[in-house]
Protein backbone atom coordinates (compact mmCIF):
# COMPACT_ATOMS: atom_id res chain seq x y z
CA UNK A 1 0.00 0.00 0.00
CA UNK A 2 1.36 3.34 -1.21
CA UNK A 3 0.77 6.26 1.87
CA UNK A 4 2.98 9.67 1.91
CA UNK A 5 5.32 8.37 3.86
CA UNK A 6 6.46 6.38 0.75
CA UNK A 7 5.95 9.11 -0.97
CA UNK A 8 8.07 11.62 0.95
CA UNK A 9 10.75 8.56 0.72
CA UNK A 10 10.68 8.97 -3.19
CA UNK A 11 10.79 12.78 -3.12
CA UNK A 12 13.80 12.93 -0.80
CA UNK A 13 15.71 11.19 -3.24
CA UNK A 14 18.21 12.67 -5.43
CA UNK A 15 20.90 10.76 -7.42
CA UNK A 16 24.23 11.52 -9.37
CA UNK A 17 23.10 9.41 -11.63
CA UNK A 18 19.82 9.32 -13.79
CA UNK A 19 16.55 8.03 -12.16
CA UNK A 20 13.90 6.18 -14.45
CA UNK A 21 10.40 7.01 -13.38
CA UNK A 22 7.72 5.19 -15.69
CA UNK A 23 3.68 5.10 -15.12
CA UNK A 24 2.02 2.32 -16.53
CA UNK A 25 -1.66 1.88 -17.23
CA UNK A 26 -2.74 -1.79 -16.33
CA UNK A 27 -6.55 -1.45 -16.73
CA UNK A 28 -7.43 -5.47 -17.51
CA UNK A 29 -10.27 -3.81 -19.38
CA UNK A 30 -7.71 -2.35 -21.93
CA UNK A 31 -5.82 -5.72 -22.56
CA UNK A 32 -3.97 -8.50 -21.00
CA UNK A 33 -0.81 -9.12 -19.61
CA UNK A 34 1.19 -9.74 -22.71
CA UNK A 35 -0.65 -6.41 -24.37
CA UNK A 36 1.25 -4.21 -21.17
CA UNK A 37 4.87 -5.64 -21.19
CA UNK A 38 4.85 -4.84 -24.82
CA UNK A 39 3.20 -1.35 -24.12
CA UNK A 40 6.20 -1.17 -21.30
CA UNK A 41 9.12 -2.19 -24.21
CA UNK A 42 7.53 0.41 -26.82
CA UNK A 43 7.78 3.21 -24.03
CA UNK A 44 11.40 2.17 -22.90
CA UNK A 45 12.71 1.13 -25.88
CA UNK A 46 14.75 4.40 -26.33
CA UNK A 47 15.91 5.22 -22.84
CA UNK A 48 19.67 4.23 -22.54
CA UNK A 49 19.95 2.91 -18.95
CA UNK A 50 19.74 -0.69 -19.73
CA UNK A 51 20.18 -2.02 -16.04
CA UNK A 52 16.71 0.20 -15.06
CA UNK A 53 14.85 -1.16 -18.39
CA UNK A 54 15.96 -4.42 -17.45
CA UNK A 55 14.85 -4.12 -13.69
CA UNK A 56 11.48 -3.17 -15.07
CA UNK A 57 11.26 -5.86 -17.43
CA UNK A 58 12.27 -7.86 -14.38
CA UNK A 59 9.79 -6.97 -12.46
CA UNK A 60 6.68 -6.96 -15.17
CA UNK A 61 7.35 -10.73 -16.07
CA UNK A 62 7.72 -12.25 -12.90
CA UNK A 63 6.04 -9.95 -9.95
CA UNK A 64 3.53 -8.28 -11.06
CA UNK A 65 0.22 -9.70 -11.50
CA UNK A 66 -1.49 -7.39 -13.37
CA UNK A 67 -4.68 -7.68 -11.51
CA UNK A 68 -4.75 -3.57 -10.42
CA UNK A 69 -5.10 -0.30 -12.89
CA UNK A 70 -1.47 0.62 -12.76
CA UNK A 71 1.83 0.47 -11.66
CA UNK A 72 4.86 3.18 -11.10
CA UNK A 73 8.39 2.30 -11.14
CA UNK A 74 11.34 4.35 -10.06
CA UNK A 75 14.81 2.94 -11.17
CA UNK A 76 18.38 4.05 -10.32
CA UNK A 77 20.70 1.10 -11.00
CA UNK A 78 23.70 3.35 -9.87
CA UNK A 79 22.66 3.70 -6.73
CA UNK A 80 21.20 0.18 -6.04
CA UNK A 81 17.33 1.98 -6.11
CA UNK A 82 14.07 0.35 -7.44
CA UNK A 83 10.76 0.59 -6.66
CA UNK A 84 7.26 -1.10 -8.01
CA UNK A 85 4.40 -0.02 -6.63
CA UNK A 86 1.20 -1.85 -7.91
CA UNK A 87 -1.65 0.58 -7.76
CA UNK A 88 -5.00 -0.25 -7.79
CA UNK A 89 -6.34 3.02 -9.52
CA UNK A 90 -6.23 3.87 -13.16
CA UNK A 91 -2.53 5.43 -14.14
CA UNK A 92 -1.74 7.78 -17.11
CA UNK A 93 1.03 6.21 -19.06
CA UNK A 94 4.43 8.57 -18.55
CA UNK A 95 8.29 8.44 -18.79
CA UNK A 96 10.54 10.50 -17.36
CA UNK A 97 14.12 10.47 -16.75
CA UNK A 98 15.80 12.84 -14.43
CA UNK A 99 18.13 13.22 -11.00
CA UNK A 100 15.32 12.35 -8.59
CA UNK A 101 12.03 10.25 -9.35
CA UNK A 102 8.85 11.73 -11.11
CA UNK A 103 6.18 12.01 -8.17
CA UNK A 104 3.36 14.24 -9.55
CA UNK A 105 1.37 11.25 -10.96
CA UNK A 106 1.56 9.37 -7.42
CA UNK A 107 0.87 13.21 -5.82
CA UNK A 108 -2.44 13.48 -7.91
CA UNK A 109 -3.52 9.88 -7.12
CA UNK A 110 -2.63 9.99 -3.03
CA UNK A 111 -5.01 13.54 -3.28
CA UNK A 112 -7.87 11.77 -5.19
CA UNK A 113 -8.21 8.36 -3.48
CA UNK A 114 -5.97 8.49 -0.48
CA UNK A 115 -7.79 8.17 2.93
CA UNK A 116 -11.33 7.35 2.81
CA UNK A 117 -12.80 6.32 6.15
CA UNK A 118 -16.72 5.00 5.27
CA UNK A 119 -19.19 4.36 8.31
CA UNK A 120 -21.96 2.43 7.13
CA UNK A 121 -24.22 3.18 9.89
CA UNK A 122 -27.64 1.45 12.07
CA UNK A 123 -29.16 2.03 15.16
CA UNK A 124 -27.53 -1.27 16.60
CA UNK A 125 -23.81 -0.33 15.57
CA UNK A 126 -21.78 -0.25 12.32
CA UNK A 127 -19.44 -1.62 9.70
CA UNK A 128 -16.15 0.49 9.20
CA UNK A 129 -13.78 0.43 6.06
CA UNK A 130 -10.89 2.06 5.67
CA UNK A 131 -9.97 2.62 1.96
CA UNK A 132 -7.16 3.44 0.58
CA UNK A 133 -6.17 4.30 -3.54
CA UNK A 134 -8.56 2.32 -4.02
CA UNK A 135 -8.02 -0.91 -1.69
CA UNK A 136 -9.93 -2.22 1.44
CA UNK A 137 -6.83 -1.86 3.39
CA UNK A 138 -9.20 -2.40 6.85
CA UNK A 139 -12.69 -3.11 8.32
CA UNK A 140 -13.78 -3.32 11.46
CA UNK A 141 -17.20 -3.24 13.10
CA UNK A 142 -19.14 -2.38 16.42
CA UNK A 143 -22.78 -3.85 17.90
CA UNK A 144 -24.38 -2.45 20.69
CA UNK A 145 -27.51 -3.75 22.55
CA UNK A 146 -30.56 -5.15 19.98
CA UNK A 147 -33.09 -3.11 19.72
CA UNK A 148 -36.40 -4.07 21.22
CA UNK A 149 -39.34 -3.51 18.97
CA UNK A 150 -42.18 -1.81 20.33
CA UNK A 151 -45.61 -3.80 20.04
CA UNK A 152 -48.97 -2.01 19.33
CA UNK A 153 -51.99 -2.83 21.02
CA UNK A 154 -52.73 -4.88 23.97
CA UNK A 155 -53.60 -4.34 27.79
CA UNK A 156 -50.05 -2.98 28.16
CA UNK A 157 -51.10 0.11 25.90
CA UNK A 158 -53.73 1.03 28.08
CA UNK A 159 -52.78 4.62 29.55
CA UNK A 160 -51.51 4.67 33.14
CA UNK A 161 -50.34 1.14 33.05
CA UNK A 162 -46.12 0.16 33.84
CA UNK A 163 -44.93 -0.17 30.73
CA UNK A 164 -47.36 1.10 28.53
CA UNK A 165 -46.01 1.94 24.81
CA UNK A 166 -45.08 5.75 25.74
CA UNK A 167 -42.65 3.83 28.62
CA UNK A 168 -40.80 1.04 26.32
CA UNK A 169 -41.03 4.02 23.19
CA UNK A 170 -38.93 6.02 25.41
CA UNK A 171 -36.71 3.41 26.44
CA UNK A 172 -35.99 1.50 22.86
CA UNK A 173 -34.97 5.81 21.76
CA UNK A 174 -32.67 5.81 25.21
CA UNK A 175 -30.88 2.53 23.88
CA UNK A 176 -30.73 4.15 20.23
CA UNK A 177 -28.98 7.16 21.65
CA UNK A 178 -26.23 5.13 23.28
CA UNK A 179 -25.90 2.72 20.82
CA UNK A 180 -25.33 5.95 18.70
CA UNK A 181 -23.26 7.32 21.05
CA UNK A 182 -21.01 4.24 21.34
CA UNK A 183 -20.69 4.08 17.47
CA UNK A 184 -19.52 7.78 17.06
CA UNK A 185 -16.17 7.12 19.76
CA UNK A 186 -15.46 3.80 18.15
CA UNK A 187 -15.57 5.51 14.57
CA UNK A 188 -13.64 7.93 15.97
CA UNK A 189 -10.95 6.15 17.52
CA UNK A 190 -10.97 4.17 13.93
CA UNK A 191 -10.48 7.35 11.77
CA UNK A 192 -7.95 8.42 14.21
CA UNK A 193 -5.66 5.29 13.61
CA UNK A 194 -6.12 5.21 10.21
CA UNK A 195 -5.93 9.01 9.80
CA UNK A 196 -8.48 9.30 7.45
CA UNK A 197 -8.80 12.32 5.24
CA UNK A 198 -12.57 12.41 4.31
CA UNK A 199 -15.64 10.53 5.30
CA UNK A 200 -18.26 9.03 3.78
CA UNK A 201 -21.48 8.13 6.04
CA UNK A 202 -23.70 5.65 4.38
CA UNK A 203 -27.39 3.92 5.76
CA UNK A 204 -30.67 5.25 5.85
CA UNK A 205 -31.50 9.25 5.92
CA UNK A 206 -32.31 8.73 9.69
CA UNK A 207 -29.45 7.02 11.11
CA UNK A 208 -26.86 9.11 8.89
CA UNK A 209 -28.25 12.17 10.36
CA UNK A 210 -28.19 10.63 13.97
CA UNK A 211 -24.83 10.02 13.63
CA UNK A 212 -24.07 12.96 11.99
CA UNK A 213 -25.72 14.77 14.98
CA UNK A 214 -23.38 13.00 17.60
CA UNK A 215 -19.76 13.42 15.07
CA UNK A 216 -17.90 16.32 17.28
CA UNK A 217 -16.89 19.33 14.77
CA UNK A 218 -13.42 18.28 14.02
CA UNK A 219 -14.27 15.04 12.52
CA UNK A 220 -18.08 16.66 10.76
CA UNK A 221 -15.63 19.00 8.77
CA UNK A 222 -14.23 15.67 6.70
CA UNK A 223 -17.31 14.17 5.96
CA UNK A 224 -17.84 14.82 2.05
CA UNK A 225 -20.80 13.19 1.18
CA UNK A 226 -23.33 9.98 1.88
CA UNK A 227 -25.56 7.73 0.56
CA UNK A 228 -28.23 4.73 1.23
CA UNK A 229 -26.51 1.38 1.65
CA UNK A 230 -27.98 -1.99 3.20
CA UNK A 231 -26.08 -3.21 6.05
CA UNK A 232 -25.31 -6.30 4.44
CA UNK A 233 -23.78 -4.57 1.29
CA UNK A 234 -20.32 -6.04 0.46
CA UNK A 235 -16.93 -4.28 0.62
CA UNK A 236 -17.04 -3.90 -2.55
CA UNK A 237 -20.40 -2.76 -3.28
CA UNK A 238 -19.46 -0.49 -0.32
CA UNK A 239 -15.80 0.36 -2.12
CA UNK A 240 -17.77 1.20 -5.67
CA UNK A 241 -20.56 3.36 -4.37
CA UNK A 242 -18.04 5.39 -2.08
CA UNK A 243 -15.77 6.06 -4.80
CA UNK A 244 -18.62 7.76 -7.21
CA UNK A 245 -19.85 9.96 -3.75
CA UNK A 246 -16.63 10.59 -3.04
CA UNK A 247 -15.60 11.43 -6.50
CA UNK A 248 -18.67 13.72 -7.29
CA UNK A 249 -17.80 15.60 -3.92
CA UNK A 250 -13.96 15.87 -4.98
CA UNK A 251 -14.95 17.87 -7.89
CA UNK A 252 -17.24 20.49 -6.20
CA UNK A 253 -14.00 20.92 -3.70
CA UNK A 254 -11.69 21.68 -6.67
CA UNK A 255 -14.40 23.95 -8.32
CA UNK A 256 -14.10 25.77 -4.84
CA UNK A 257 -10.63 25.81 -4.56
CA UNK A 258 -9.56 26.87 -8.01
CA UNK A 259 -12.24 29.87 -7.70
CA UNK A 260 -10.63 30.68 -4.27
CA UNK A 261 -7.48 30.48 -5.65
CA UNK A 262 -7.90 32.85 -8.87
CA UNK A 263 -9.86 35.12 -7.13
CA UNK A 264 -7.03 35.82 -3.54
CA UNK A 265 -4.44 35.94 -6.79
CA UNK A 266 -6.41 38.72 -8.07
CA UNK A 267 -6.79 40.85 -4.94
CA UNK A 268 -2.88 39.97 -4.07
CA UNK A 269 -4.18 37.90 -1.00
CA UNK A 270 -2.11 35.04 0.05
CA UNK A 271 -2.30 33.23 -3.84
CA UNK A 272 -0.42 33.79 -6.88
CA UNK A 273 -0.87 32.04 -10.38
CA UNK A 274 1.04 31.13 -13.32
CA UNK A 275 3.69 29.59 -13.85
CA UNK A 276 6.63 31.90 -13.41
CA UNK A 277 4.96 33.36 -10.24
CA UNK A 278 4.07 30.27 -8.89
CA UNK A 279 7.72 29.21 -9.76
CA UNK A 280 9.27 32.33 -7.71
CA UNK A 281 6.92 31.30 -4.85
CA UNK A 282 7.97 27.45 -4.73
CA UNK A 283 11.86 28.74 -4.54
CA UNK A 284 11.37 30.85 -2.04
CA UNK A 285 10.08 28.36 0.06
CA UNK A 286 6.65 30.28 0.61
CA UNK A 287 4.14 27.65 -1.02
CA UNK A 288 1.43 25.83 1.43
CA UNK A 289 -0.64 24.45 -1.39
CA UNK A 290 1.06 23.95 -5.33
CA UNK A 291 -2.22 23.55 -7.04
CA UNK A 292 -1.69 22.38 -10.59
CA UNK A 293 -3.75 20.64 -13.71
CA UNK A 294 -3.48 16.95 -14.11
CA UNK A 295 -0.96 16.15 -17.50
CA UNK A 296 0.53 20.09 -16.78
CA UNK A 297 4.30 19.87 -17.65
CA UNK A 298 6.67 22.67 -19.03
CA UNK A 299 9.97 22.93 -20.21
CA UNK A 300 12.38 25.02 -17.33
CA UNK A 301 15.73 25.68 -16.25
CA UNK A 302 17.05 24.61 -12.75
CA UNK A 303 20.25 26.31 -11.49
CA UNK A 304 23.45 24.03 -10.72
CA UNK A 305 24.38 25.58 -7.47
CA UNK A 306 20.72 26.56 -5.96
CA UNK A 307 17.81 24.38 -7.16
CA UNK A 308 16.13 27.70 -8.37
CA UNK A 309 13.72 27.19 -10.86
CA UNK A 310 12.22 29.25 -13.93
CA UNK A 311 11.09 29.24 -17.50
CA UNK A 312 13.04 32.64 -17.89
CA UNK A 313 16.97 32.27 -17.11
CA UNK A 314 19.16 35.23 -17.81
CA UNK A 315 21.15 35.00 -20.88
CA UNK A 316 24.36 35.44 -19.47
CA UNK A 317 23.55 32.41 -16.80
CA UNK A 318 22.54 30.12 -19.72
CA UNK A 319 26.18 30.61 -21.60
CA UNK A 320 28.45 30.53 -18.08
CA UNK A 321 26.27 26.85 -17.84
CA UNK A 322 24.81 28.02 -14.61
CA UNK A 323 21.20 26.27 -15.19
CA UNK A 324 20.10 23.03 -16.50
CA UNK A 325 17.52 22.53 -18.91
CA UNK A 326 14.88 20.32 -17.33
CA UNK A 327 11.79 18.30 -19.35
CA UNK A 328 9.45 19.36 -16.90
CA UNK A 329 9.71 22.41 -14.14
CA UNK A 330 6.41 21.58 -12.63
CA UNK A 331 7.60 18.37 -11.96
CA UNK A 332 10.83 19.84 -9.98
CA UNK A 333 8.06 22.27 -8.44
CA UNK A 334 6.30 19.79 -6.99
CA UNK A 335 9.39 18.36 -5.53
CA UNK A 336 10.50 21.50 -4.52
CA UNK A 337 6.85 22.10 -2.38
CA UNK A 338 6.73 18.29 -1.02
CA UNK A 339 10.31 18.70 0.36
CA UNK A 340 9.35 21.99 1.77
CA UNK A 341 6.50 20.95 3.89
CA UNK A 342 3.67 22.01 1.67
CA UNK A 343 0.84 20.02 -0.07
CA UNK A 344 0.25 19.52 -4.10
CA UNK A 345 -3.53 19.62 -4.95
CA UNK A 346 -3.49 17.76 -8.89
CA UNK A 347 -6.61 18.94 -9.87
CA UNK A 348 -8.88 17.34 -12.86
CA UNK A 349 -11.08 20.55 -13.97
CA UNK A 350 -8.39 21.79 -16.02
CA UNK A 351 -10.80 24.21 -18.25
CA UNK A 352 -11.12 26.01 -15.06
CA UNK A 353 -7.67 26.59 -14.07
CA UNK A 354 -6.46 26.90 -17.79
CA UNK A 355 -7.21 30.42 -18.11
CA UNK A 356 -4.92 31.04 -14.92
CA UNK A 357 -1.51 29.19 -16.63
CA UNK A 358 -2.60 25.68 -15.41
CA UNK A 359 -0.32 26.69 -11.91
CA UNK A 360 -0.94 28.67 -9.01
CA UNK A 361 -0.57 28.26 -4.92
CA UNK A 362 -1.65 29.81 -1.94
CA UNK A 363 1.33 30.70 -0.08
CA UNK A 364 2.27 30.32 4.02
CA UNK A 365 3.01 34.49 4.28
Amino acid sequence: MFTEHDLRELVEFVAPAPVLSLYLNTDPSEGNADFHRLRARSMLKDINLPQDVEAIHRYLDFEYPFTGGGVAFFSCAQENFFRGIPLAVPVRNAIHVGDRPSVKILAGLLDSYGGYGVVLVDKQGARLFYFHMGTLVEQEGIMGEAIKQVKRGGASSMPGRRGGIAERTRAVEEQIERNMKDTVEYATRFFEHHKVRRILIAGTDENVQQFRSHLPKSWLSLVVGTFPMSMTASHAEVLQRAMQVGNEAEKHREERLIEDLITFAAKGAGAVVGLEDTLQAVNQGRVQMLVISEGFRKVGYRERETDFLTTQPSEEGINEGRYIKVYDVVELAVNHTLRSGGDVDVVMQAEKIEKAGNIGAFLRF
